[in-house]
């Protein structure tokens, strides 16, 4: 099948396109999820040194050697896993990039790949762009996996199942008894577990456990991951892949071919933060970004909305259908125009987007002045 093809049964990311509407007519931005806040100074101060001393030029195509021990000593430290710099962590344009570079890697034609939905937009088309199929496992917002459902969803046809953990847009955390099913059917199946853990620091119920920790699971789990949300960085595009030696090989060719590699100075300054930035950081983190959830989940409930308080990441997908008949894109662009505060339509994170017509996501990685008006401005429109 032609590439063009393959990607006609999706749209252009609804995300970045709810952010252009919000410039355009001045709205606060709830849309794409970046924050408004600086990095810490640690890593900036870091990304400036490297620049003044002529860190220029390619690095390593697979990764700058100080920030992939870097990586491997933090996942050391966190999870006490053992992870061999050199063999098995790749340095990437982002965590998108990783997720692309790790599917066009290890799933071929014909295969089919299991994505949990509601989804991050881009699982399905990085899917398809391998000539897969996506098998979408509907997970209901607020509710824990369906074991059963899930079970059903592999087949002899499965290669690998995507999960996102902490989730977005639902904020699911998988839990210990969920990720020990799922390692249990990738055995019985001999399939890949690629796992986004990219918010695996912005965490407030639960504990983050990653799939890889799981027993039988270190040679077939690939663990995604960067710089992005942990620094509030994520115009920087420094992603990480962590995979067993024998995927290794193959994941870097496919990246060395789509990017070639990361921007070295930006390097240098994320394994700075790496080596510097202890404990007190990530739970400062977590606590600051638990404040800014609760402020945004009062906000929305007082204005109208049904929405659950996500256990991790930093949005929440909002149920509207109390306050407006409208399909999600139309409520989506009325509250961008009228109420100056863009969302996400849900249905963009459905392979069906009839599924989340009733839907939209708001991030929270906002300053709480921000945040606040955010929610006086739903409150006003509403009223």
């Amino acid at each position: 099948m032609h590439t063009a093809r393959r990607t006609e049964q999706f749209t252009e990311s609804v995300i970045r396109e709810m952010t252009r509407v919000a410039d355009e007519c001045g709205a606060i931005n709830l849309a794409q999820g970046f924050p408004d806040f600086p990095a810490p100074d640690v890593i900036k101060e870091a990304a400036i040194r490297a620049i003044r001393d002529d860190v220029n030029q390619y690095a390593v195509t697979w990764g700058a050697p100080r920030l992939r021990r870097a990586v491997a000593a933090s996942y050391d430290r966190w999870y006490g896993m053992s992870v061999d710099p050199e063999r098995e962590v790749t340095v990437t344009c982002g965590a998108t990039e990783a997720m692309a570079s790790v599917l066009l890697a290890l799933v071929d034609p014909g295969d089919e790949v299991i994505i949990l939905e509601p989804f991050y937009e881009n699982y399905g088309p990085d899917a398809v762009l391998c000539g897969a199929k996506p098998v979408f496992v509907r997970v209901e917002p607020g509710a824990g996996i369906d074991l059963d459902r899930l079970a059903a969803g592999f087949s002899r046809a499965t290669r690998a199942i995507v999960l996102n953990t902490p989730n977005n847009p639902t904020g699911h955390v998988l839990t210990r008894r969920e990720l020990e099913t799922i390692a249990e059917l990738c055995r019985r199946h001999d399939a890949w577990a690629v796992t986004d853990e990219i918010y695996e620091h912005i965490l407030y119920d639960g504990i983050h456990t990653p799939m890889a920790t799981i027993p039988g699971m270190r040679d077939r789990t690939v663990t995604v991951s960067g710089a992005s949300k942990t620094f509030s960085v994520t115009g920087w595009r420094v992603g990480t892949i962590v995979a067993p030696e024998a995927a290794t090989g193959a994941i870097r060719k496919v990246h060395d071919f789509l990017t070639v590699g990361a921007p070295a100075p930006l390097q240098e300054a994320v394994a700075a933060a790496l080596e510097t930035l202890g404990n007190a950081y990530y739970r400062d983190l977590s606590a600051a970004y638990r404040a800014r959830r609760d402020l945004l989940v009062a906000a929305l409930r007082a204005a109208g909305f049904r929405c659950e308080a996500p256990a991790g990441a930093y949005y929440v997908l909002a149920d509207f259908s109390g306050l407006s008949d409208e399909d999600d894109r139309t409520f989506s662009l009325r509250l961008a125009r009228e109420a100056g505060v863009a969302p996400v339509p849900g249905s963009s994170f459905y392979a069906q987007p009839s599924d989340g017509r009733r839907q939209v996501r708001f991030a929270f990685c906002k300053s709480d002045p921000l945040l606040t008006e955010a929610g006086r401005r739903l409150t006003s429109l509403t009223a």
